[in-house]
Protein backbone atom coordinates (compact mmCIF):
# COMPACT_ATOMS: atom_id res chain seq x y z
CA UNK A 1 0.00 0.00 0.00
CA UNK A 2 1.09 3.30 -0.99
CA UNK A 3 1.02 6.67 0.90
CA UNK A 4 0.29 10.19 -0.49
CA UNK A 5 2.20 12.96 1.13
CA UNK A 6 0.73 16.77 0.34
CA UNK A 7 2.91 19.19 0.97
CA UNK A 8 1.59 22.51 1.61
CA UNK A 9 2.24 23.92 -1.81
CA UNK A 10 0.20 20.82 -3.17
CA UNK A 11 -2.67 22.18 -0.74
CA UNK A 12 -2.53 25.84 -1.58
CA UNK A 13 -2.58 24.90 -5.41
CA UNK A 14 -5.42 22.36 -5.05
CA UNK A 15 -7.79 25.15 -3.18
CA UNK A 16 -10.21 27.62 -5.31
CA UNK A 17 -8.21 31.05 -6.32
CA UNK A 18 -11.35 32.35 -4.38
CA UNK A 19 -10.89 30.82 -1.45
CA UNK A 20 -7.04 31.78 -1.37
CA UNK A 21 -7.66 35.17 -1.45
CA UNK A 22 -10.80 34.75 1.18
CA UNK A 23 -8.78 32.48 4.02
CA UNK A 24 -5.55 35.52 3.58
CA UNK A 25 -8.27 38.32 3.52
CA UNK A 26 -9.37 36.63 7.00
CA UNK A 27 -5.80 37.17 8.17
CA UNK A 28 -4.81 40.00 6.97
CA UNK A 29 -8.27 41.99 8.22
CA UNK A 30 -7.27 39.93 11.60
CA UNK A 31 -4.03 40.80 11.89
CA UNK A 32 -4.59 44.68 10.90
CA UNK A 33 -7.45 45.07 13.42
CA UNK A 34 -4.88 44.22 16.16
CA UNK A 35 -2.25 46.05 15.11
CA UNK A 36 -4.96 49.44 15.20
CA UNK A 37 -6.05 47.83 18.46
CA UNK A 38 -2.46 47.87 19.55
CA UNK A 39 -1.93 51.64 18.20
CA UNK A 40 -4.73 52.53 20.22
CA UNK A 41 -2.72 51.22 23.60
CA UNK A 42 0.63 52.88 22.76
CA UNK A 43 -1.60 56.77 22.64
CA UNK A 44 -1.57 56.88 18.69
CA UNK A 45 -4.55 59.04 18.03
CA UNK A 46 -7.64 57.44 16.47
CA UNK A 47 -8.32 60.50 14.49
CA UNK A 48 -8.47 60.98 10.73
CA UNK A 49 -9.37 63.57 7.77
CA UNK A 50 -10.70 62.43 4.28
CA UNK A 51 -7.77 63.97 1.33
CA UNK A 52 -7.73 67.62 1.97
CA UNK A 53 -9.65 67.81 4.91
CA UNK A 54 -9.80 70.47 7.81
CA UNK A 55 -11.09 68.40 10.21
CA UNK A 56 -10.78 64.68 11.08
CA UNK A 57 -13.18 62.14 12.55
CA UNK A 58 -12.75 58.79 14.73
CA UNK A 59 -10.72 55.84 13.47
CA UNK A 60 -13.18 53.54 15.28
CA UNK A 61 -12.82 49.42 15.91
CA UNK A 62 -13.27 47.36 13.02
CA UNK A 63 -12.51 50.14 10.53
CA UNK A 64 -9.03 48.41 9.89
CA UNK A 65 -10.92 45.26 8.94
CA UNK A 66 -13.59 46.32 7.11
CA UNK A 67 -11.09 48.57 4.91
CA UNK A 68 -9.15 45.24 4.38
CA UNK A 69 -11.98 43.13 3.69
CA UNK A 70 -13.09 45.88 0.93
CA UNK A 71 -9.89 45.75 -0.93
CA UNK A 72 -9.46 42.13 -0.55
CA UNK A 73 -12.98 41.60 -2.13
CA UNK A 74 -11.50 44.13 -5.29
CA UNK A 75 -8.13 42.11 -5.16
CA UNK A 76 -10.48 39.04 -5.10
CA UNK A 77 -12.50 39.78 -8.53
CA UNK A 78 -9.00 40.49 -9.56
CA UNK A 79 -7.23 37.28 -8.77
CA UNK A 80 -10.31 35.24 -10.50
CA UNK A 81 -10.30 37.35 -13.81
CA UNK A 82 -6.77 37.33 -14.68
CA UNK A 83 -6.52 33.42 -13.23
CA UNK A 84 -9.19 32.92 -16.64
CA UNK A 85 -7.90 35.32 -19.06
CA UNK A 86 -4.09 36.36 -18.28
CA UNK A 87 -1.62 34.22 -19.67
CA UNK A 88 0.98 35.25 -16.70
CA UNK A 89 -1.56 35.86 -13.65
CA UNK A 90 0.56 35.62 -10.74
CA UNK A 91 2.94 38.16 -12.44
CA UNK A 92 0.41 40.40 -13.56
CA UNK A 93 -1.66 39.98 -10.22
CA UNK A 94 1.86 40.51 -8.16
CA UNK A 95 3.21 43.61 -10.16
CA UNK A 96 -0.95 45.27 -10.14
CA UNK A 97 -1.21 45.08 -6.42
CA UNK A 98 2.00 46.08 -5.65
CA UNK A 99 1.07 49.25 -7.72
CA UNK A 100 -2.39 49.31 -5.93
CA UNK A 101 -1.01 49.59 -2.49
CA UNK A 102 1.74 52.28 -3.18
CA UNK A 103 -1.28 54.04 -4.63
CA UNK A 104 -3.45 53.40 -1.55
CA UNK A 105 -0.27 55.05 0.82
CA UNK A 106 -1.62 58.58 -0.88
CA UNK A 107 -4.87 58.07 1.56
CA UNK A 108 -3.18 58.15 4.49
CA UNK A 109 -0.32 60.89 4.24
CA UNK A 110 -2.77 63.17 2.22
CA UNK A 111 -5.11 62.61 4.66
CA UNK A 112 -6.06 66.29 6.34
CA UNK A 113 -6.26 67.03 10.13
CA UNK A 114 -4.33 64.01 10.68
CA UNK A 115 -1.24 63.55 13.21
CA UNK A 116 1.55 62.51 11.32
CA UNK A 117 2.10 59.60 13.58
CA UNK A 118 -1.44 58.29 12.76
CA UNK A 119 -0.59 58.98 9.25
CA UNK A 120 2.47 56.57 9.17
CA UNK A 121 0.21 54.14 11.38
CA UNK A 122 -2.47 54.01 8.78
CA UNK A 123 0.13 53.68 5.86
CA UNK A 124 1.91 50.34 7.62
CA UNK A 125 -1.59 48.86 7.93
CA UNK A 126 -1.50 49.34 4.13
CA UNK A 127 1.56 47.57 4.29
CA UNK A 128 0.82 44.68 6.43
CA UNK A 129 -2.49 43.94 4.49
CA UNK A 130 -0.72 43.75 1.57
CA UNK A 131 2.20 41.47 2.83
CA UNK A 132 -0.33 38.97 3.92
CA UNK A 133 -2.21 38.87 1.12
CA UNK A 134 -0.18 39.55 -2.08
CA UNK A 135 2.20 36.55 -1.68
CA UNK A 136 -0.91 33.87 -0.77
CA UNK A 137 -2.75 34.77 -3.82
CA UNK A 138 0.32 35.43 -6.40
CA UNK A 139 1.46 31.92 -5.29
CA UNK A 140 -1.80 30.66 -5.66
CA UNK A 141 -2.01 32.34 -8.80
CA UNK A 142 1.21 30.84 -10.23
CA UNK A 143 0.05 27.04 -10.02
CA UNK A 144 -3.24 27.93 -12.59
CA UNK A 145 -2.81 25.20 -15.44
CA UNK A 146 -1.91 27.06 -18.78
CA UNK A 147 -4.72 25.07 -20.32
CA UNK A 148 -7.22 27.50 -18.11
CA UNK A 149 -6.38 30.63 -19.68
CA UNK A 150 -8.16 31.44 -22.89
CA UNK A 151 -6.50 32.83 -26.42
Amino acid sequence: MGTTTLTSTNVAASRPIWLVSVLAGLAAATATELYGLAARAVGVPMQAGNIGASTSGPVTIGMFAMGTAISVFCGTVLAVLLARYARRPARIYLWTTIALTAVSMAGPYLAGATATSTKLMLALAHIIAAAIVIPAVTRRLSHTPLEQHRP
